[in-house]
């Protein structure tokens, strides 16, 4: 399914600006929608053959649907489209007709013309049209709550029309809540209660305010019932900023250890400010699992950082143990244990800082190069080298891959460039030379293709041995190796001569397991 910004690319000569506008709309119309208990289509005339398309579609949350079938993508034209037509061509709010049938049902047409203030203000011309379609099939009783609604939707249908719906968003604010069945507040031009929903009675209930709202200044309402007088403040302040025809950022009022979120929106049909809209929704429960997960993050993050300073007090211990060995296979292996430990002990650094079981790797693996280079036992000067990216991965991943890392770039600068080392030797002569001319380097790099991660180690070195067995053979580095790979990652790893000379060991490992084998690895 194409895109709102693909369609009127594909079909439209509208601005950037102008896609812009219409998606800051398709962001905020479910608000619209569930007030009008209606349908909205976003339409675009297509390049001047007089029909047009629809780029965007909304159902209502509190009604039933006017059209069972998608209608994003269609293009439609004739007397279909007339009501279209004159709200896009005369400009105004389109209400005449008697209603249509889709299949077997009936429904009302409605259409709002949608300009794009200018830089200086003022409105401009029309870029779009909503449709708003009513499902007629169900009788509805002119409730209180119903007539509210309907006002306020006629306000803000006329708002966009202006140009001055939907408000800019805020940063880090998204549209998910508050929504008009959490509870909805109207306001005069005064800032007194005109209207509240039952579910927002209901939440300033929670508050501890047990009146009616109805006659209620809700700005001084907010200063008395916050814990925080700070925070009190700052949301009077936002109802008085809509009261004046801004829109401010949501705010969130504690009182009596019940949380409330609120958003206040200006009612400002043809530029006029008579009031304002004020969603409301109880978060409490949603605020006390936040705390409880901020609790746990901060303890995870404690237990790493413990993990992290016991495997560094193992790996001084074993240090200090290599110093003593007179053996120098012992010492050697005790040096390898060390590094293992360390390389560990550096992810658990990462997530100690973290505010989640994921870290950003390519940190990590430059720092267990840069360690390679210096503590690997060969008389060369190797250069160490990364290519792509590791990006995010979670810490499973990251602790048995960092333990892999460490042990193949040990192998490729110990084993590909020894103390000893003859020239290479690589599949031909040609090839063999070219490597021996060749400054010593080993180069890592790694992508991602389809949730897998492909990493390669590969060096210029003198290559494998010729009676290397690639399943069976190598130091007890590579049988860390293959059995982490093919057991922890559930991966696999090729070891083989480099194209140019060298070796080069290849990596495949899976980024993301599916439920059933989360559950049995469980």
């Amino acid at each position: 399914m194409s895109t709102l910004r693909d369609l009127a690319e594909e079909h439209t000569r509208l601005r950037p600006a102008d896609i812009d506008h219409l998606h800051r709309i398709a962001g905020d119309w479910q608000l619209l929608s569930d007030l009008s208990f209606a349908d909205l289509l976003l339409w675009v005339p297509v390049d001047g053959d007089g029909t047009f398309l629809c780029v965007a579609q909304v159902r209502p949350t509190t009604a039933p649907t006017a059209y069972l079938d998608d209608q994003v993508g269609r293009i439609v034209g004739g007397p279909e489209v007339a009501h279209l037509e004159v709200a896009h061509r005369q400009g105004r709010i389109w209400r005449e007709g008697d209603p249509v049938w889709y299949g077997d049902v009936p429904a009302r047409h409605e259409a709002i013309p949608v300009r794009l203030r200018t830089t200086d203000g003022e409105a401009g011309e029309v870029i779009a049209v909503v449709g708003r379609d009513t499902n007629l099939s169900t009788a509805r009783t002119p409730s209180q709550l119903e007539l509210n609604y309907l006002t306020t939707a006629d306000d803000l249908a006329q708002m966009i029309a202006d140009g001055t719906f939907p408000p800019p968003r805020h940063p880090g604010e998204t549209t998910s809540a508050p929504r008009v069945g959490d509870g909805l507040v109207r306001l005069d031009a005064g800032g007194k209660v005109t209207y509240a929903s039952p579910n927002a009675q209901s939440a300033y209930r929670r508050l501890g305010y047990a009146s009616h709202l109805v006659g209620e200044d809700l700005a001084a309402l907010h200063r008395r019932l916050a814990s925080d007088p700070l925070e009190g403040t700052d949301a009077a302040n936002g109802i008085l900023a809509a009261l004046r025809g801004e829109a401010p950022p949501r705010r969130e009022i504690d009182a009596r250890g019940a949380t409330m979120l609120t958003r206040a929106l200006p009612l400002m049909p043809a530029g006029v400010p008579i009031g304002a809209l004020v969603l409301v929704r109880d978060i409490t429960e949603v605020r006390r699992r936040d705390r409880a997960l901020i609790t746990k993050d901060a303890t995870i993050r404690e237990i790493h950082h413990r993990v992290k300073n016991n495997l560094q007090t193992v790996a001084a211990l074993l240090r200090l143990q290599a110093r003593r060995v007179s053996m120098p296979e012992a010492r050697v292996a005790l040096e390898e244990s060390v590094r293992r430990v360390a390389s560990i002990a550096l992810v658990h650094e990462t997530l100690s800082m973290s505010s989640d079981e994921a870290v950003e790797f390519d940190g990590i693996v430059d720092r267990v190069a840069s360690a390679a280079t210096e503590v690997a036992a060969t008389e060369a000067t190797v250069g160490m080298r990364r290519e792509g990216s590791f990006g995010v991965l979670p810490a499973e991943v990251a602790t048995s891959l960092v333990m892999v890392l460490n042990e193949l770039l040990l192998n490729a600068v110990e084993h590909g460039f020894p103390p000893d080392a003859e020239a290479p030797t690589g599949p031909g002569p040609a090839v063999a030379e070219a490597a021996a001319q060749a400054a010593p380097e080993v180069v890592l790099s790694a992508h991602r293709f389809r949730r897998m991660l492909h990493v390669s180690v590969t060096d210029n070195g003198r290559g494998l041995p010729p009676d290397f067995d690639a399943e069976r053979g190598g130091n007890l580095g590579l049988q860390i190796v293959r059995a982490l790979v093919t057991g922890e990652l559930r991966g696999t790893i090729e070891l083989r001569d480099g194209a140019k000379g060298g070796t080069e060991a290849t990596l495949v490992v899976p980024l993301a397991r599916s439920a059933a084998e989360g559950r049995s690895a469980g």
